[in-house]
């Protein structure tokens, strides 16, 4: 008796030991095979998927098999590890053990809007609304009731986000990346705010922020930027009109062509620097930190004139006689390849 039990029982570990390895090397044929793709796919992983739902979904369409064993795989060795929703990109390379890697350190898709220096509110959403992966929330929200959404009620939307790239996944809405811009600029104006020279002509960093924008859509050399803070600068604290051609087309809107004529630098409205005194009510455009830095720290001197050149640079001057000859030197006697802003790098 005792014979045949050590005989079954050594029959018995055998049989484990042979389903162990059995087990062992099914489980490594499953992890290890690629994943029948011909080309990229993406997966989408929706909030609150499940790793053996997703698992069963793809042997059902014939990416992989063996689901069973890999759900097993994610239980005993990847259990709590939390499934991130988004987008999983899938290669043909890959094998099921490189799906569930992925899976586990969340390598999600990544997607990127950049908003730019110089742009306006109206540019901002237009390129908002072109990502198709950003969950779109503000159509039919006009810029008032989205100010109020931001915690701004009353506040023109106009300059108050940062120009930058920003990253994003697919599930995040167009809010999500707005409210992040309007932090950054947040921050960025307030860091400025504290270095800000002596005896500027501000209340507030709000007023820094509308010079910060007119600077940055009379120049695109960055190098001109405290200069042209410097001329507006003295213009304001000698109480002359600031007649920056940017406020008259900001405040034509939709009506701008292309073309301003001198009937538009008369025309009254509450950003033609030509017609009002001091600075408009609100921001221009978009600006980055060197803007911003610029209307902080103006340059020093006495000009109080600048006309473009026409490669994207100016030509400052301190009196009016001075400025009337750059006119007419680089801006009645316009060269074919006159341009108002730098050539593109």
């Amino acid at each position: 008796m005792i014979r045949k039990f050590l005989l079954l029982l050594a029959a018995g570990v055998l049989l484990l030991v042979l389903s162990l390895a059995l087990a062992a090397w099914r489980m490594h044929s499953v992890l290890q095979q690629p994943l029948q793709l011909s080309e990229e796919r993406l997966l989408i992983v929706e909030p609150g998927a499940t790793p053996g739902g997703l698992l069963n979904q793809l042997e059902g369409e014939g990416v992989l098999d063996g689901a069973f064993w890999l759900r097993l795989y994610w239980r005993f060795n990847l259990t709590g590890q939390p499934l991130h929703s988004g987008e999983y990109r899938l290669l043909p390379a890959q094998t099921a053990q490189d799906l569930l890697g992925i899976w586990q350190r969340g390598e999600v898709v990544q997607y990127s809007l950049t908003l730019v220096e110089g742009w306006s509110f109206r540019q901002v959403r237009a390129a908002l609304h072109k990502q198709v992966a950003l969950k779109q929330t503000l159509a039919g929200l006009d810029d008032a009731a989205l100010m109020t959404r931001l915690g701004q009620p009353g506040a023109n939307p106009e300059g108050r986000f940062f120009p930058d790239t920003y990253r994003y996944v697919r599930g995040m809405s167009d809010f999500d990346l707005l409210k992040q811009a309007h932090a950054r600029l947040t921050e960025v104006l307030e860091e400025e705010w504290q270095q800000r020279a002596e005896g500027l002509p501000y209340r507030k960093p709000y007023d820094a922020l509308i010079m910060a924008s007119m600077v940055e859509k009379e120049t695109g050399v960055p190098a001109e930027r405290g200069q042209i803070a410097g001329v507006f600068v003295r213009r304001l604290r000698m109480g002359m009109r600031l007649q920056t051609d940017p406020t008259v087309i900001f405040g034509l809107g939709e009506r701008y062509n292309g073309n301003l004529t001198r009937a538009h630098l008369r025309e009254p409205t509450p950003y033609n620097t030509y017609t009002i005194d001091g600075m408009p009510p609100t921001p221009i455009a978009l600006v980055g930190r060197e803007a911003i830095h610029a209307a902080l720290h103006p340059v020093a001197g006495k000009s109080l004139y600048f006309v473009a050149r026409g490669d994207g640079s100016h030509v400052f001057s301190d009196s009016l006689e001075q400025h009337n000859r750059a006119v007419s030197e680089y801006q009645l006697k316009r060269r074919a390849d006159y341009r108002s802003s730098p050539a593109p790098q």
